[in-house]
C-alpha cells in the first residue's frame, strides 16, 4: 500500500532513541490441530473492563483527505487502516504479532494437494443492519474486483487462485471458471493454482473482505453496509464518525463505542489537537516540536521501501538505458541523510535471500550501455522527466539524479506535483521517474514483487521484462526456501535492469499514548485493527483528584488537579 503520510522527524537522535528502546512483543501461535492453526490473542483483551464504560470514545487524526471508503479503488496506508473498522474478512490481524486471526470464518480445512481451502463462514456474522454474511458475499466481492472494468488496483492479489488471472485480463468471461465458489450460505472454497502457505496472511489484506448485495453496483460508498466491529455515522468537512456495529459477531471484544477521524495534511494543527487532548492518535503528518508532549512519539521499524522507479516506456523499454541511469548515480549522497539507507527493494526478512544491492556507480559502463542503445552520448534520447512531491528531500534527490545524467548527454527536466494529486498522477503516461514509499501488506516478498508484473494493476512503472514475468510465475509452484530463492532472483533483475531505484527503509511515525490506549501495538506493517483499543484503567497518584471537563463533541478528557 501506498504510504503517502508526510512525516517530519526531531532530530536524529530521538529516531535513535526511539528505535533503540523499542521492545519486541511477541507471541507464540498454538501448534496446527487437525488442519486448523488458531493464533490466540493477548488474554486482556477477552472481555471489555465495565469501569472504562464512560470513556469509550476515541479521536484520530489521519493526513490527506477523507478516505475512499470502497475498498475495491483503495491502496493507500491511511485508507487500509480506517477499513480495519469497516470490513472484515476471513481472516485478521493480530494486533501484536500480525499473524492471522480467525475472523469472518469459524472454521477452514485443506485439501490433501493443499490447493483447495474450505471455509466455513460464522453463523453468528452479520452487516451492520442485520443482515447475515453469507459466502456469496465473499464470491461476488471478489469477482467484482476482479472485473476488467474496475481495474481494482489489488486485483492480482487474486492471481494465486485458480482463473483469476484469466477473469481479471478478460480472457475468459466465464466467472464459474475462477476458482471461487459458495457452496450453501455458509461454505466458500477457494481453489488455487498451486500450494501456498501463506494465503491466510493474504486474506487479512482489505482487498479480500466481503460486500453486502446492496454495495455491489452502488455509487455511494459514503455510508457502505460494511460488516466490520464499525460502521460509518457521519462523514463530510474533512471528518468522519464511526459507531460501534451492535451485530459484530465479537461485539464483546469491542470496547469503543465510537471513533472520531479527522483527516488533515496541516501538521500545526494535528498537533494542536493532541496538545489539548482531543486526539489520542496522530497517523499522519504532524509537528513533532510544536507537541507539547512528546511521550506519545512511537518510531518503529516497518516493512516499507522508499524508492523511486524508471518507468519501461518509450526508448526506456530498453534495459540497458535504464541500467546506464542507475549507474551514474552519485548513491552515497542520494541516500545520505536517511536513517535506514536501502539498496534492495524488499526489507530483509528472516528467510529471505540476501540482495545484492545498488550501491557503487560505473560512469564508463553507463556510456557502453548507452551506445549498445544505439544513443552514444545520450543523442536521440527525449527529455527525461522527474516528477516529484514538494518536499525538501524530494528536490534535492531529484537534483543530484538529473545533475548525473544530464553528464551523459540527457536532458533532464523536474515537475512537482502537489500532494493530494501526485498518487493519482503517477497513473499518467506523461513521465519517466516517479517515487513512492511502499508498505508491505504481510510479511512476505511476494507483496513487493507481484506489482511489477506487466499486467498488474498497481505496475506503475509500466515494467514489462519476460525475464521477471517466467521467475515470478515459477514461483507461484514453489514453497520454502526454494520460493523465496525464486523470488530473490526476481529482485535482482528489478535491480540489474535499472527498474527499481531503492532510497531507504521507512520507520513508522506515530504519536500515541500507550500509557492511555491499550490495544495499540508497534507493528512492521503499521496496521493497528481498532477492534483491540479500549481506554486503560485511570489510577491517579495517591493525593491527586480526578476531575472531567466537558470538551466538544461530547467527549471528555481527564485531567490531574
Amino acid at each position: 500500500m501506498n504510504n503517502s503520510r508526510k512525516q517530519h522527524f526531531l532530530a536524529l537522535g530521538l529516531v535513535f532513541l526511539a528505535l533503540g528502546s523499542l521492545q519486541a512483543q511477541q507471541e507464540t501461535p498454538d501448534k496446527p490441530d487437525g488442519g486448523r492453526t488458531i493464533f490466540p490473542l493477548p488474554g486482556k483483551y477477552a472481555e471489555p473492563r465495565p469501569e472504562l464504560a464512560s470513556r469509550s470514545e476515541l479521536t484520530a487524526v489521519f493526513s490527506g483527505d477523507e478516505p475512499e471508503l470502497d475498498f475495491r479503488k483503495s491502496y493507500l496506508a491511511s485508507e487500509a487502516q480506517i477499513f480495519t473498522a469497516l470490513y472484515e474478512g476471513l481472516f485478521s490481524y493480530n494486533p501484536v504479532t500480525l499473524e492471522p486471526v480467525p475472523a469472518a470464518a469459524s472454521s477452514w480445512r485443506l485439501s490433501e494437494d493443499k490447493k483447495v481451502w474450505t471455509f466455513t463462514i460464522r453463523q453468528n456474522a452479520r452487516f451492520w443492519n442485520g443482515d447475515s454474511l453469507r459466502a456469496e458475499d465473499f464470491r461476488a466481492a471478489w469477482l467484482s474486483i476482479l472485473s476488467p472494468e474496475k481495474e481494482s488496483p489489488y486485483s492480482s492479489l487474486f492471481d494465486i487462485i485458480e482463473g483469476a488471472r484469466d477473469y481479471r485480463l478478460g480472457k475468459n468471461a466465464d466467472p464459474a471458471a475462477v476458482g471461487i465458489k459458495a457452496e450453501g450460505e455458509k461454505t466458500l472454497v477457494v481453489r488455487l493454482k498451486a500450494p501456498a502457505s501463506f494465503f491466510p496472511s493474504m486474506l487479512c489484506h482489505h482487498t479480500f473482505s466481503p460486500i453486502h448485495s446492496s454495495m455491489l453496483s452502488s455509487p455511494d460508498w459514503s455510508s457502505p453496509v460494511s460488516n466490520g466491529p464499525f460502521y460509518v455515522d457521519e462523514t463530510g468537512d474533512g471528518k468522519m464518525s464511526l459507531v460501534k456495529n451492535a451485530y459484530y459477531w465479537d461485539a464483546g471484544r469491542v470496547s469503543l463505542q465510537r471513533i472520531y477521524l479527522s483527516f488533515t495534511d496541516d501538521a500545526e494543527e494535528a498537533a494542536v489537537m493532541w496538545n489539548s487532548g482531543e486526539a489520542r492518535w496522530i497517523a499522519g503528518n504532524v509537528d513533532l516540536e510544536g507537541l507539547t508532549d512528546r511521550s506519545g512519539i512511537m518510531v518503529n521499524p516497518l516493512f516499507a521501501t522508499h524508492y523511486y522507479y524508471i518507468r519501461s516506456t518509450g526508448p526506456w523499454k530498453d534495459y540497458r538505458l535504464r541500467r546506464a541511469l542507475s549507474l551514474v548515480l552519485p548513491w552515497d549522497e542520494i541516500r545520505g541523510g536517511h536513517i535506514l539507507p536501502a539498496k534492495s527493494l524488499v526489507h530483509p526478512i528472516p528467510g529471505y535471500p540476501e540482495i545484492e544491492g545498488v550501491e557503487e556507480g560505473d560512469v564508463e559502463e553507463a556510456r557502453q550501455l548507452l551506445e549498445e542503445a544505439g544513443f552514444p552520448k545520450g543523442v536521440g534520447l527525449p527529455e527525461l522527466l522527474i516528477r516529484i512531491t514538494p518536499s525538501e528531500d524530494a528536490d534535492r534527490i531529484a537534483k543530484l539524479m538529473a545533475a548525473a545524467w544530464m553528464q551523459l548527454g540527457i536532458p533532464v527536466k523536474l515537475d512537482v506535483v502537489p500532494y493530494n494529486r501526485y498518487f493519482l498522477s503517477l497513473k499518467n503516461d506523461d513521465y519517466t521517474i516517479g517515487s513512492t514509499t511502499w508498505i508491505g501488506d504481510f510479511a512476505d516478498p511476494y507483496t513487493f514483487l507481484q506489482m511489477w508484473r506487466r499486467d498488474s494493476n498497481l505496475n506503475d512503472a509500466r515494467h514489462d521484462d519476460q525475464d521477471y514475468e517466467d521467475l515470478m510465475e515459477r514461483s507461484m509452484g514453489e514453497e520454502g526456501e526454494t520460493r523465496l530463492a525464486t523470488l530473490s532472483e526476481a529482485e535482482q533483475l528489478l535491480l540489474d535492469r535499472g527498474a527499481v531505484l531503492p532510497i531507504s527503509f521507512s520507520p513508522a511515525l506515530n504519536v500515541v499514548d500507550t500509557d492511555e490506549i491499550d490495544g495499540w501495538f508497534p507493528n512492521v506493517l503499521d496496521i493497528h485493527p481498532f477492534k483491540y483499543f479500549r481506554f486503560k484503567a485511570f489510577k491517579p497518584l495517591p493525593g491527586v483528584a480526578r476531575s472531567v471537563i466537558p470538551r466538544r463533541q461530547g467527549k471528555t478528557r481527564a485531567t490531574d488537579r
